[in-house]
């Protein structure tokens, strides 16, 4: 018995969250292991479709960099990185959205659907929805300290998201899963960061929460503890201080700007973790590390 009222306390935790969020936006970037671990992808897919039945609405923006690996790998074209950006030239553009418009996407929206929800998979060029243009030369630190600007081809800094479609499609009760490429003026596609693609549809669709999924459990502090809330301040003073660092550092400031343009609140999780989205979400702890602003 002491099992079943354990549940029941669970969702009495849950309620004032669900309530407070009902009919409100989330935005999910969806990656990592959890994209590749056939349990953690179910598992994924049922709590997307939990939070839509109980009212929330949600967006899920999706990676694919081991995919798109794989398949570069098959068809004989050499993956090509440059102090750890991808080099995406016009053969591995058309190997991108073939795997993250096509096979990724696809995979996760069916997942979705055979949960009992309902998602539409779609990428930045439909409708021309997200727009972008050709980033410009990145400064790479080499080895022995010195720098040299590099081209990383058809990668995108996007421009303006015109968040229509998205709104057209939750209104009518589905779960958006959309691909990070974009279109630029001439109507070429360009790879986004789907960090970085997840805050601007975030931004633009003035979601509650933006919720980043990686192989972390979040930022931890200088003494190696995880960090559960922090704000736009601290954040900065531990990325000058060299307490956040590596790869934590472009997540953090993907949070930072989705905050200041007008994200309440942004979430880094391990998505490693089975059910880490409604622990985080539904928990009065959580399990990852909140940003906000100010106050």
């Amino acid at each position: 018995m002491q099992e079943f009222v354990d549940k029941a306390a669970v969702l009495h935790e849950a309620l004032p969250y669900i309530r407070r969020f009902h009919k409100r936006t989330f935005v999910v970037k969806y990656g990592g292991h959890a994209m590749v671990d056939e349990a953690l992808k179910r598992s994924f897919a049922r709590d997307v479709s939990l939070l839509r039945y109980v009212g929330i609405q949600v967006v899920v923006v999706h990676g694919g960099g081991p995919q798109i690996n794989q398949m570069l790998d098959k068809v004989g074209l050499r993956a090509h990185f440059e102090g750890g950006l991808r080099v995406t030239d016009d053969a591995t553009m058309d190997v991108v959205e073939m795997v993250l418009g096509g096979t990724v996407n696809l995979d996760i929206v069916g997942l979705i659907c055979a949960q009992g929800g309902r998602a539409v998979g779609l990428s930045g060029k439909d409708d021309h929805f997200i727009q972008a243009r050709r980033q410009g030369p990145v400064d790479v630190r080499e080895p022995d300290g010195s720098h040299r600007d590099v081209d990383l081809g058809r990668v995108g800094d996007i421009q303006h998201v015109d968040a229509t479609i998205l709104q057209n499609l939750i209104g009518s009760g589905f779960i958006p899963v959309v691909a990070p490429i974009a279109v630029d003026d001439e109507g070429y596609s360009l790879n986004i960061n789907a960090d970085t693609a997840a805050g601007h549809l975030a931004a633009a669709l003035g979601a509650a929460k933006l919720v980043l999924m990686t192989d972390v459990d979040g930022v931890r502090d200088a003494a190696g503890g995880l960090v559960s809330s922090l704000d736009a301040a601290e954040a900065e003073r531990m990325i000058a201080e060299g307490v956040i660092r590596g790869g934590m550092i472009p997540k953090v400031r993907c949070a930072l700007d989705a905050v200041e343009h007008g994200v309440e609140k942004v979430h880094i999780i391990d998505g490693r973790t089975r059910h880490a989205l409604l622990l985080e979400i539904f928990t009065d702890h959580g399990v990852g590390t909140e940003l906000h602003g100010a106050g």
